[in-house]
């Protein structure tokens, strides 16, 4: 990188990619690499768009909008966008407090606040959220799609005021007695079928085999277990046509600490990936282009009635692993799951609900990094303070609520320590 190609320039990594020169090999390396991660996107974006409370079809619409746009002006040369785990709690949120249509505005406004965080050169200060209060709104995140596929794991129905977590749960062991046989055994048998086939066979795609093995078992066995279609309704082969949704002043008003969570939750993941993605590459991120391609692509998501988008941490390692070379492999990413969509809509409508509950709660289990938290607890007990303090309200108030009390309260310590090495000085 040259004086000339500083981190905070909004020119997109595509452009220094193809300037630098992009051959035939390269292309066929993207495509196979784009075609594997679109064959994990598939039942991982719809899984992830009904556990928000939506439709399946939102989340391959997102799949394929925004994660074109990321690819396309992003800052990262193998960042995959689509939609994710982080947003659940959100996303659920808002859609039972102002419906859809107010999700998709939510959306909209997240995606121009992202879009002035570029603009403004905001990129580096992102990077500046302590981690705990990261690891905890994020192991908070975890445990409510964790309990929110419960449902669905155990064939259990459950009414509406059992949404939060601890309503959910004591409804849970109320109904412990009806639980479905087929649908535990069936979660159970993807869950263990897809951890198998990761450590090994892990270049198999064993979120879309599993998936797909579960819909042969049931119909060639008549399990009485819900599928995508028999709630949903058949999945659609086309994009919709894209519409502005309701701003109104009111609306927006009401929809402003919504849309800065969005904001906040996509700019902070997107960072994070494009980071990993570093890592594992060597490269280096332009952190503000990275936030305005989230932002375009939170808008064009939602003219087009999808979910907020960001970064997936998951599917760039995948892109990475797969041998991508530079962000067109995102964009065959977004082909190939539109082309799934026109050709096989009818196939992907019979995913078993408990084989996608099994997929989330893997999902839930990688969020929350259990295996992390001895060390912790091992670790400066501000930290872990901050942490815990942040995830129990994540979980029982609300993730507003808990970021702005984490960085407070990190923020308060951190006077503490440093007053504290004045005095001894």
């Amino acid at each position: 990188m040259t004086a000339a190609d500083p981190p905070t320039t909004l020119v997109p990594k595509l452009w220094l990619v193809l300037r630098q020169g992009y051959g035939w090999r390269d292309l066929q390396a993207d495509a196979l690499a784009g075609l594997t991660v679109a064959v994990v996107a598939l039942p991982l974006s719809m899984a992830l768009a009904i556990a928000s409370g939506t439709t399946p079809d939102k989340g391959l619409i997102t799949a394929v909008v925004a994660g074109l746009v990321i690819s396309l002006l992003g800052g990262s040369r193998v960042q995959i966008g689509g939609p994710t785990g982080a947003f659940v709690v959100i996303v659920s949120g808002v859609i039972t407090q102002h419906g859809y249509a107010g999700l998709v505005a939510a959306s909209l406004m997240a995606g121009l606040i992202l879009c002035a965080a570029a603009v403004l050169r905001l990129g580096r200060f992102v990077h500046r959220v302590p981690e705990p209060v990261i690891a905890g709104f994020t192991t908070g995140i975890a445990i409510i799609i964790g309990v929110s596929q419960l449902p669905d794991a155990l064939g259990l129905h459950l009414p509406k005021s059992a949404a939060e977590v601890v309503p959910k749960l004591a409804a849970l062991s109320e109904r412990a007695s009806q639980i479905a046989p087929a649908a535990l055994l069936m979660t159970l048998g993807a869950i263990l079928a897809i951890e198998l086939m990761k450590r090994f066979a892990p270049k198999l795609p064993s979120l879309l085999l599993v998936t797909a093995g579960a819909a042969a078992l049931a119909l060639a066995l008549r399990l009485p277990v819900e599928t995508i279609a028999s709630r949903f309704g058949a999945l659609p082969r086309t994009l919709p046509v894209p519409r502005l949704p309701d701003l109104s002043p009111a609306l927006m008003l009401s929809l402003a600490p919504a849309a800065f969570n969005i904001a906040f939750l996509a700019g902070i993941e997107s960072l994070l990936s494009a980071k990993v993605a570093d890592a594992m590459t060597g490269g280096r991120h332009r952190a503000n282009a990275e936030l305005m391609a989230q932002g375009v692509a939170n808008v064009a998501s939602a003219l087009f009635g999808g979910l907020p988008a960001t970064g997936a941490i998951a599917r760039t390692a995948t892109n990475i692993r797969a041998g991508a070379r530079s962000p067109l492999a995102g964009v065959f990413h977004s082909a190939f799951v539109m082309i799934a969509m026109l050709l096989f809509a009818p196939l992907m409508g019979l995913a078993p609900m408990p084989a996608l509950a099994a997929i989330l709660l893997i999902v839930a289990w990688n969020m929350g990094e259990a295996h992390r938290l001895p060390a912790v607890l091992r670790g400066p007990w501000p930290e872990a303070a901050v942490l815990f303090v942040t995830l129990i309200l994540t979980v029982t108030a609300s993730l507003t609520v808990a970021i702005f009390t984490g960085i407070a309260l990190e923020l308060g310590l951190s006077w503490l320590r440093r007053r504290r090495g004045a005095s001894a000085g």
